[in-house]
């Protein structure tokens, strides 16, 4: 149990880390203090996902950096690929997008991100697990335990609420039906700021609005090429049934003149008995 929660302090501690590094990233772009993440608190889980991923699976690697190198940039952009992929399936929202940058791969990763991710796996296991587990071997186990029950209630509290909170923007945003995505993208922004500050929070951590009409123009377009199947579909059975109808009635039509045929053909024959 132990060991477990010392590694749940290690995955915290990364995504604190992680936190700071996009909030730094913001302010030199941005000149201005973002709270980055998809959750309320100073956290980024994928950072910490990626920290212990690269801890547990790659430190019998330390001591070929070139491999450490190499599947530090695997691991990690598979995780960020995936992430990426869940987070735009579950909300509606593409939360990063590399489009415009050369060599992604479906606008979900990049070789910029690539080569970061390098760098910083092997920065990692030389120099933060090391520092991280002097500090967690100096706490008792009683510190190690109260302080991992403390941040994980915190912690799901802030995973339920933030799920909620963006659950609500994607269902909100399920609701428009306009084929224009300028117009969406003003009623989605509109809908967020009016539901209050967390909600808020959302569009100055992401330019999520950007990316959630995109997804719902696709939406959209998916929709209405389905209805268009449908209608083809239902064309293509009233004609068949036309088309078995028609036969039918030629059928019905030819059988109902032979008939007529036939009974003047024994008229005829009636007549002419008689007339002998």
């Amino acid at each position: 149990m132990h060991i477990v929660l010392i590694y749940f302090l290690l995955f915290i501690s990364y995504s604190i880390m992680g936190w700071i590094i996009e909030v730094l990233g913001k302010l030199i772009q941005e000149r201005r203090i973002v709270n980055r993440g998809f959750l309320i608190g100073p956290y980024c889980p994928i950072y910490g996902c990626g920290g212990l991923l690269i801890t547990l699976l790659l430190t019998k690697y330390e001591e070929d950096p070139l491999v450490l190198l190499i599947l530090s940039m695997i691991i990690c952009s598979v995780l960020e690929y995936y992430t990426s992929w869940a987070m735009e399936k579950l909300f509606n929202a593409r939360w990063w997008d590399y489009s415009t940058k050369p060599l992604n791969i479906n606008g979900r990763i990049c070789l910029d991100t690539l080569a970061i991710f390098g760098i910083l796996g092997m920065f990692m296991i030389y120099a933060i697990n090391p520092f991280l587990f002097k500090v967690f071997g100096m706490m008792s186990d009683e510190l190690i335990t109260g302080l991992s029950i403390f941040i994980l209630v915190i912690f799901i509290l802030d995973i339920v609420l933030s799920t909620n909170i963006l659950c609500l923007i994607s269902s909100d945003i399920k609701k428009f039906d306009k084929d224009n995505t300028e117009e969406i993208a003003t009623k989605i922004k509109n809908t967020i700021i009016s539901h209050g500050a967390l909600y808020k929070r959302v569009i100055l951590a992401f330019p999520a609005v950007k990316y959630i009409r995109n997804v719902i123009v696709e939406e959209l377009t998916k929709d209405k090429l389905k209805q268009q199947k449908i209608i083809l579909e239902a064309e293509k059975r009233i004609e068949k049934i036309r088309l078995e109808n028609e036969y039918k009635i030629q059928k019905i039509k030819q059988k109902t003149q032979k008939r007529i045929e036939k009974l003047e053909k024994s008229k005829k024959s009636v007549h002419k008995s008689k007339k002998i």
